[in-house]
């Protein structure tokens, strides 16, 4: 089964967490305190549904126990992107970046990065060709 889609709380903990790594619930309540106030329960709820839907693990060896994201960020990036990508762009990437490109244009480092690998899928294709 396929792990649901975290939603935009779920993720700004997710983000605590693959910044800090391994956390326990007061550390990820004070990560996220410093930009928006929020309560030490509703953190330590939203960790246990998570860790029932299977968005983050537990550790229950240490008297505080430490959550940790189950899948890595760049799994989730591609499970959203995915998403994304078929539901709201009929699954034409290239609709997709145009989009993204006109919504918040990429820095000169981004599109650097950008054209790095508009390079690398040119090459691999003209090699399936080739």
């Amino acid at each position: 089964m396929a792990t649901p889609q975290p939603t935009p709380a779920e993720l700004e903990i997710l983000r605590v967490l693959w910044e800090r790594g391994p956390s326990t619930v007061r550390e990820v309540h004070d990560a996220l305190h410093r930009t928006e106030p929020v309560g030490y329960t509703t953190v330590l709820k939203m960790l246990q549904i998570m860790t029932d839907k299977g968005l983050v693990r537990r550790n229950e060896a240490q008297r505080a126990h430490v959550y940790e994201a189950q899948r890595t960020q760049e799994a989730t990036q591609r499970q959203l992107v995915g998403d994304l990508l078929e539901r709201a762009f009929g699954g034409s990437t290239a609709t997709l970046v145009v989009r993204a490109l006109s919504e918040r244009p990429a820095s000169g480092e981004e599109l650097d990065e950008i054209r790095a690998l508009l390079d690398r899928l040119e090459s691999a294709r003209a090699g399936d060709r080739g």
